[in-house]
């Protein structure tokens, strides 16, 4: 019988998963097959929330296989190797696997095909799996990739998509696949306390539970940050469980500003994607430089990074990223202003914390959204600087948001919350919260003189 193999990466599902659908019809067997790759470990992204999270997907993913007569075939070690040594061991002629955008993915692919063809074995490669639109499919009459979202955008939006593929009904694994024991969540240790949980079935309920009730008025609340009416799927864009392409067709099932709005953000998610596909450098280098002299200051960062900075809305954001290991868009953005354009401290030093966190981190909107903040990335506005108190006092006018994370400024009333310091007497002594740690005036004004904007 004819074998080939569905090589996992980031695409941990049974529903529309093209690079599984392919391998389907190429073989009369499958080896489903995902390595725990040591060059992750090693490059310093093995964080425990994604590794707590990948353990929940590769558990339900298994279980959906054993559902259609397959299971998973688990490995670890270094990627090539591993794929090189399952299709030795079962005669499998062709091995399937999505695309990558990053650099590493795109050196892997090159590695797979060398190997493989040594083998007699072919690697195919699969498109628009990770993201709707795949990076380069479109592209300015004189660029290899957009540079600013809006064009992107309406060119996007008239870009046919592939279709759903239904997930297989069922599969049939050769004997002697091998792999080992699947990880579980409760082997991990230093994992966010509120971690949610991975895995396609969850997705999946939450994807239909999301559109169903709050897509309507996602327009409306997706920056109130009380309200946490954002869809929480980041997670499981970034792992797979779920397609963006499948998203975007349910979402049209309700037009209307909501779906619209959703919509917009998967466009920039693709949009990353794209950015980071021709400019792999941008991973750690600056897009656009600033000629920034960024400064170094580890009690200040210490204190962005613990929430105690004096700001609520800051400090807010920060414990909630830390005991749940996601935020909400507009935290995001926030946080990002105050780290690079308050303190004027270093966007990469800002986004590796929260790749240390995020259950969601991944490199192309890690670090192209943290570019953006900082003005080194595709920003047309690149000198923008988020007030944190004009903002919270728009996106948490009642303070629900400041009290839900900061409990100890749990009994003042809005708007006195977001500027706790400028309570007097006894009623600033009614609480342990420390001053801020700059004055915005003085924050911005260093900003602009380092930016020479003066």
């Amino acid at each position: 019988m004819s074998v080939s193999v569905c090589l996992f990466t980031a695409d941990l599902r049974l529903h529309d998963n093209p690079v599984l659908h392919a391998a389907l019809r190429d073989a009369d067997q499958v080896v489903p097959l995902f390595v725990l790759d040591e060059g992750i470990a090693a490059a310093g992204f093995d964080a425990p929330n994604r590794r707590a999270f990948l353990a929940d997907c590769l558990a339900d993913l298994d279980d959906g296989l054993r559902e259609r007569g397959g299971r998973l075939v688990l490995r670890s070690g270094a990627v090539v190797a591993e794929v090189a040594a399952v299709v030795s061991r079962t005669g499998a002629r062709t091995v399937h696997v999505a695309a990558g955008t990053s650099a590493y993915a795109r050196r892997r692919e090159e590695r797979l095909r060398t190997e493989l063809g040594a083998l007699g074995a072919e690697l195919r490669v699969h498109d628009a799996v990770f993201t709707a639109v795949p990076p380069g499919a479109e592209v300015p009459q004189d660029r290899d990739h957009f540079a600013v979202f809006t064009p992107y955008y309406r060119r996007w939006q008239n870009t046919a998509m592939r279709p759903v593929v239904a997930a297989p009904r069922a599969i049939s694994v050769p004997e002697g696949a091998g792999g080992r024991k699947l990880p579980s969540r409760a082997s991990v240790t230093g994992v966010s306390p509120g971690l949610a949980a991975g895995g396609e079935q969850e997705a999946r309920r939450r994807t239909t539970s999301w559109l169903r009730g709050s897509l309507a008025t996602y327009a409306d609340q997706q920056s109130d940050l009380a309200a946490d009416a954002t869809s929480h799927l980041s997670s499981h864009l970034h792992f797979g469980t779920v397609s963006a392409t499948e998203l975007i067709q349910r979402a049209a099932r309700s037009p209307g500003e909501g779906c619209d709005a959703f919509v917009r953000q998967l466009a920039w998610r693709d949009f990353n994607h794209q950015l980071l596909a021709a400019r792999p450098e941008a991973a750690h280098a600056d897009y656009r430089t600033r000629h920034d002299r960024w400064r170094h200051d580890e009690k200040e960062a210490e204190a962005w990074r613990e929430g105690r900075t004096g700001y609520p809305v800051i400090d807010a954001a920060m414990r909630q990223l830390r005991h749940e290991g996601w935020l909400p868009g507009r935290a995001r953005m926030l946080v990002a202003s105050f780290f690079t354009k308050t303190l004027y401290l270093d966007w990469r030093d800002g986004a590796r914390h929260f790749l240390d966190l995020l259950v969601d981190g991944d490199v192309a909107n890690n670090q192209l959204n943290w570019q953006w903040v900082a003005g080194t990335g595709t920003d047309t506005r690149p000198n923008r600087v988020l007030n944190p108190v004009l903002q919270a006092k728009r996106h948490d006018p009642d303070g629900d948001y400041v009290r839900r994370w900061v409990p100890e400024l749990a009994g003042l009333d809005a708007p006195a919350i977001h500027e706790p310091w400028k309570l007097q007497g006894l009623e600033r002594a009614g609480f342990d919260y420390p001053d801020p740690l700059v004055e915005l005036a003085d924050g911005l004004a260093r900003f602009k003189q380092a930016r020479e904007l003066d």
